[in-house]
């Protein structure tokens, strides 16, 4: 399906956090509760796009690693390297890496609290941070990574990993495709995107209404089109809007008749483009003249 593809792409990382699904819910806990993350005193949190990626590559790293999962494992999931997952794991906290400081070598291992943990290894008793704040209670002054790691080794094997977010990519893609082209999987994935992010689902329509313009060739709807476009507001379908009036006439001609350069292009690529790629580096200009002639003859 055609579609502005200048603005899509801008439009679905401008919403990049609908994109994964609700987390689980947690695991109820009567007795005792996790205490709130807090940036450290007199130290604000680095800021940025950089910062801000590492902030959810190292929850999310985290986050497996509670589930008892691998790190080969989750670098396979993910499509990472071994390393940088190994490096997301070691670091207690993301202003770590963003800040390119450690703070000093890991902890002992759990020692004395080992039978304890062992009991649970299981799951039968909650979730990993459950366990390490009932251990941290009775006196253990240990990290939660170490906590963490030994339980990982020792914890029987867990259920498959959760199929792993859409990126961008493939979003803008399923936005841009025939509905009837998308797979069976993509349809749901799609649907379950559109139905928590408003913004993606006026893209949505957005995108499908210059598309039928362009299959239809209603192009005498394009003024509206831009005007609601405008009114939304959407990072990069607004942009298109805009830069559609520098050539208005054109591009509406483009959205009504049917005649087009596509078979003039079409000779072009295949009598000088081709033949000139083909002969690069092979002789000089009379061959490459004779054979554009001869080509476009036949």
């Amino acid at each position: 399906m055609a579609e502005p593809r200048q603005g899509r792409g801008k439009c679905v990382a401008a919403h990049r956090s609908c994109l994964a699904g609700p987390p689980p819910p947690p695991v109820p806990d009567e007795q005792v509760t996790a205490p709130p993350e807090q940036e450290p005193a007199g130290q604000p949190g680095p800021g940025g796009k950089y910062a801000e990626r590492i902030r959810r590559h190292h929850e999310l790293v985290h986050q497996l690693r509670a589930e008892g999962r691998g790190l080969r494992e989750i670098a396979r999931h993910l499509g990472w390297g071994l390393h940088t997952v190994q490096r997301l794991d070691r670091a207690a906290t993301w202003q770590e890496l963003a800040d390119g400081r450690w703070q000093g070598p890991r902890p002992s291992k759990p020692g004395p609290f080992k039978p304890y943990l062992d009991q649970y290894a299981d799951a039968s008793h909650g979730s990993i941070r459950r366990l390490f704040l009932e251990i941290q209670a009775l006196g253990y002054d240990g990290s939660y990574p170490v906590v963490r790691g030994y339980l990982a080794r020792n914890c029987p094997a867990r259920e498959p990993l959760p199929p792993a977010p859409p990126t961008v990519r493939d979003v803008a893609n399923w936005l841009c495709s025939r509905p009837d082209t998308l797979t069976e999987d993509e349809k749901p994935r799609l649907k379950a995107i559109l139905d928590r992010c408003p913004e993606l689902q006026a893209a949505s329509g957005q995108v499908r209404a210059f598309a039928t313009m362009i299959t239809e060739l209603t192009g005498q709807e394009l003024p509206q089109w831009m005007a609601a476009a405008r009114e939304a507001g959407l990072p990069g379908i607004a942009s298109f809007a805009k830069g559609l009036e520098q050539d208005l006439d054109a591009v509406a001609n483009g959205l009504t008749v049917s005649w087009s350069s596509g078979p003039v292009e079409g000779r072009v690529n295949l009598n000088i483009k081709m033949v000139r790629r083909q002969m690069f580096g092979r002789a000089g200009l009379a061959l490459l003249r004779k054979r554009v002639l001869l080509t476009a003859r036949n």
